[in-house]
């Protein structure tokens, strides 16, 4: 599409048609070898922890497991890694790139552990989502505008190749598990809750930089 764009569209040459081929090769190969990957790798695995999560038969240890897991995947997630970078630099280093991150994982955390407890509880989503709902609006009332946008960026670069494959294997992994919960019903909805849980801590992180 971007070819068609360029050439067809807009009527402009290829730049530099030699490298462009060559990059053009490294990321199908890439992609292809990514996602085998994943399918191989991350997907069973997630499954297979989902799955085995209840042997714990302790509520409060799957939950503390569920945030570890969501804050560890978010610090290597490459989109937020790329967004917080630029966050430093257009704000000239007044809002650092760690400090977002690690900002952005606990809410990332917090919204795997919500998650699964919502699983293992047989909670509604709606009763998760419509409360988290209007403390994020509340929430934006008082947040500096400029971490609004970057609230709503953070959310959807958390959503990334990492973060997706891990979390929804084992949500739905435990919602096998689980008795009485249709993985249909309750093993989706965790990926709205951890961007959810990320604008809610960067927002709060905006309101603590301004007061």
């Amino acid at each position: 599409m971007l070819i068609v764009c360029q050439v067809l569209i807009l009527k402009r040459s290829i730049p530099n048609v030699r490298s462009f081929g060559v990059g053009l090769a490294f990321v199908i190969l890439g992609l292809f070898f990514f996602l085998e990957g994943i399918s191989l790798s991350l997907i069973p695995m997630g499954e297979e922890v989902g799955r085995n999560l209840v042997l714990l038969d302790n509520k409060v240890f799957i939950i503390i497991i569920a945030f570890v897991i969501g804050y560890a995947s978010t610090l290597v997630e490459p989109g937020l890694q790329a967004l917080a970078a630029e966050v430093e630099e257009i704000s000239i280093g007044a809002i650092r790139q760690k400090i977002l991150i690690h900002t952005v994982a606990i809410g990332v955390g917090s919204g795997m552990a919500l998650g699964l407890l919502k699983i293992l509880n047989n909670i509604p989503s709606r009763n998760m989502i419509i409360p988290i709902l209007i403390i994020t609006t509340v929430l934006i009332l008082f947040a500096p505008e400029e971490f609004v946008g970057i609230a709503f960026d953070a959310a959807s670069a958390t959503t990334g190749p990492v973060n997706i494959p891990i979390n929804m294997a084992i949500a739905i992994g435990l919602a096998y598990s689980v008795g009485g919960a249709d993985p249909l019903l309750h093993g989706f909805g965790l990926v709205g809750l951890t961007s959810l849980g990320t604008m809610v801590t960067v927002l709060v992180l905006g309101i603590l930089s301004r007061i």
